[in-house]
């Protein structure tokens, strides 16, 4: 059985015919998706400014262009911009290119997908679920290399007693534990990166 979100992606190969990307709007902050004729290539979260954005789409994807959105574009970002509301979207009729990836990463993605929102899960727990009990480095080597950004939820995967708040190039300045918030599955403790990050206006002087 194919997880949600990666429901097609045994299906997709190298013959698609170059790559787009598209910038849109989310409750917190711009954010980019890079698609193929095959399906979504990567989500790109969203960094301090949107040239940082641009600029982490075209560092990684320089043959991609800015595009109309197709079909299944569209609901990719219907879906992330619910979650990025605090909304829990179904994720299992997008497709994704996933002809560059690695096959152990895929079953890691696949298995990433069933974790329930506001639920974490280990890498170890996912290297164990996995059949592959020495192999949380690896897990947690697919974790950080993630181009799916919240369609694969690998912001519910952690360090064993660690939030590892860094998620993966495509997380931009967003933090697993803000987004574990956004769906209620930890309390904010601290200031996240993201927050630390928004312009704060300097004090008047007395």
């Amino acid at each position: 059985m194919i997880a949600p979100g990666l429901r097609n992606v045994q299906r997709v190969g190298r013959a698609q015919v170059g790559r787009a990307y598209a910038i849109f709007d989310t409750a917190v902050g711009r954010c980019g998706i890079v698609w193929s004729n095959s399906g979504v290539v990567a989500v790109q979260l969203p960094e301090a400014r949107e040239i940082g954005t641009r600029r982490r789409i075209f560092q990684v994807h320089p043959e991609a262009r800015e595009q109309p959105l197709p079909l299944n574009a569209e609901l990719a970002i219907d879906g992330i911009a619910m979650l990025l509301q605090g909304s829990d979207p179904d994720f299992s009729d997008v497709s994704l290119d996933a002809g560059d990836v690695p096959a152990f990463n895929r079953r890691v993605y696949e298995y990433t997908c069933t974790i329930p929102r506001g639920e974490t899960r280990t890498y170890s727990e996912i290297a164990k679920a996995l059949g592959a009990s020495g192999a949380a480095y690896s897990v947690a080597q697919a974790i950080s290399k993630n181009p799916y950004m919240l369609i694969v939820p690998c912001h519910r995967v952690l360090e064993a007693g660690s939030y590892a708040d860094r998620i993966s190039p495509y997380g931009g300045v967003i933090s697993k534990r803000r987004l574990l918030a956004l769906e209620g599955a930890h309390p904010i403790a601290s200031k996240t990166l993201f927050e630390v990050l928004l312009p704060v206006a300097p004090p008047r002087p007395s």
